[in-house]
């Protein structure tokens, strides 16, 4: 086997790593791989290519990573996010870290308190994240 196709191999590998956990950090050394694949048809140097590798590897964690996390994490407002985050509404059950119930808009909502503060009923409440079908409140200090 040949070391371009070895390489190719490895490449193909850390794409498929990339599949399973889509954090950007396996994408890095799949793109060095593939680039050192194609600089080992014409070096035969092992050193050299370990070297293109491992520079390969750190110019893309240092300048491309950055830019694709930055693309793919900016948020696009969803109707849930746009009509309840930052919203006000009412404890009906007191809410805790586990359990409680919240009133807003006429909809019962489940909720979690967001510092791990038990939050009694009737109090008010702002709603700062959910997460499914699930609103993470703090207490209002009136």
């Amino acid at each position: 086997m040949a070391i371009w196709q070895f390489l190719c191999i490895v490449g193909v590998g850390f794409v498929i790593l990339e599949m399973f956990t889509p954090s950007m950090f396996f994408l890095n050394f799949a793109l060095a791989s593939f680039i050192t694949a194609g600089a080992s048809i014409y070096l035969t140097n092992k050193f050299m290519l370990v070297l293109i590798f491992f520079v390969l590897s750190f110019l893309s964690f240092a300048f491309l990573r950055p830019v694709i996390l930055r693309k793919n994490t900016k948020e696009t407002e969803t109707g849930i996010e746009s009509k309840y985050i930052g919203k006000i509404a009412k404890v009906i059950d007191d809410v805790s870290e586990f359990k409680g119930v919240i009133s807003i808009y006429d909809e019962r909502w489940e909720a979690r308190s967001e510092d791990k503060s038990v939050i009694p009923a009737g109090c008010e409440v702002k709603i700062v994240r959910n997460e499914s079908l699930v609103m993470y409140v703090t207490k209002i200090e009136q």
